[in-house]
C-alpha cells in the first residue's frame, strides 16, 4: 500500500526538476493536483530546503539540496555505466547534449544525459523523461535494429498503447518501411511533428557483442546552428556510431568485471567530422 502524500510530493519534486522556474498554474496543469494541495506540498518542500520560491522570477525552483538525494546512488544498468564516459566526452568536444535511453515497456526512458554539461542544450533536464518509440529518434533507433521476432513483439505492444503518438503502429506496412529506412541509414531522427521544432535529435543503437540491441545513444542540437539538417547528420552520425561501438566494447569489458572511469574516455578516440 502506497502513501499517497509522499507519492504526490515526489511527483511535484520531479516536475520541478524539469523546468528552471515553475508556477503553481504550470504545476497544476502538469500534475493535475489541486492548487491548494500543490501549495501545501511546495511549502513543505521549501521548509525542508529542497525548493525555493524565487519571487523575482515568479515561481518555484529546486534548490542545490536536491543533489544530495542522489549522493547514495552509484550504479545503473551496465550499458549506462559503459556509455556515461563517451556521452560526456562527446559533449565536452562538440558541446551538444547527449543522452542514453533504454526501453521501458512501450516507451524509451532516458537514463543518462549530459544536459548539465552542455551550455547550449534545448532542454533543462531530460533524465527519466519518457519518449515515444515511434516519433522520437531514440525510440526509432532502438526499434529499427531489433531482430524480426523481437520487433514484431514490440509492435504488437505498441498497438495496445493508448498514446496517440503510437498511431503508426496500426499501419504496419508503413511503419516497417520507416524502420527499414532507419536501419538502412544507420541512424534515426525525430519526427517533424514533435516539439520543440527548433531542435532535432540524431540517434543510433547501442548493440552488444551478441547482436542484441540494448539502448540508444542520441545527440540533440538546434537546427539554426547548421545550414541544413543533412549537414548536422553528416557531422554527427559518424561520431555517434563510433561512440556506440566503443560503448559496446566497454560494456563487454564491464561484463567481465573490469571497471570503467569517466576520465579514461579520450574524445580524440571518437571519429571526428
Amino acid at each position: 500500500m502506497t502513501i499517497r502524500a509522499i507519492e504526490r510530493a515526489m511527483n511535484v519534486l520531479q516536475e520541478l526538476n524539469q523546468q528552471p522556474i515553475n508556477t503553481i498554474a504550470q504545476l497544476h496543469a502538469r500534475t493535475k493536483l489541486p492548487k491548494p494541495t500543490l501549495v501545501r506540498i511546495l511549502r513543505t518542500l521549501e521548509e525542508a530546503g529542497y525548493v525555493e520560491n524565487d519571487t523575482r522570477q515568479g515561481g518555484y525552483q529546486v534548490s542545490a539540496l536536491v543533489t544530495s538525494l542522489s549522493s547514495g546512488f552509484h550504479k545503473g544498468p551496465l550499458v549506462v555505466e559503459a556509455g556515461r564516459a563517451w556521452a560526456i566526452a562527446i559533449t565536452r568536444k562538440h558541446k551538444w547534449p547527449v543522452a542514453i535511453a533504454l526501453p521501458d515497456y512501450d516507451d524509451m526512458i532516458i537514463r543518462f544525459s549530459t544536459v548539465p554539461d552542455s551550455l547550449i542544450s534545448p532542454f533543462h533536464s531530460t533524465v527519466n523523461k519518457r519518449l515515444c518509440m515511434l516519433t522520437r529518434a531514440m525510440g526509432l533507433a532502438y526499434l529499427a535494429f531489433l531482430d524480426g521476432e523481437d520487433r514484431n513483439v514490440m509492435i504488437d505492444i505498441l498497438q495496445k498503447s493508448d498514446n496517440p503518438e503510437n498511431a503508426l503502429s496500426h499501419h504496419r506496412d508503413k511503419l516497417l518501411r520507416l524502420l527499414n529506412e532507419v536501419r538502412s541509414n544507420g541512424y534515426a531522427t525525430r519526427s517533424s511533428t514533435v516539439e520543440p521544432r527548433n531542435s532535432d535529435t540524431i540517434a543510433v543503437p547501442i548493440i552488444a557483442k551478441s547482436g542484441r540491441v540494448l539502448a540508444s545513444l542520441g545527440l540533440t542540437y538546434f537546427k539554426a546552428a547548421f545550414d541544413s539538417e543533412q549537414e548536422a547528420r553528416d557531422r554527427y552520425v559518424p561520431i555517434l556510431k563510433s561512440a556506440a561501438v566503443a560503448i559496446s566494447e566497454d560494456l563487454n569489458r564491464l561484463s567481465s568485471s573490469v571497471a570503467i572511469d569517466v576520465s579514461s574516455a579520450d574524445p580524440s578516440a571518437i571519429s571526428n567530422d
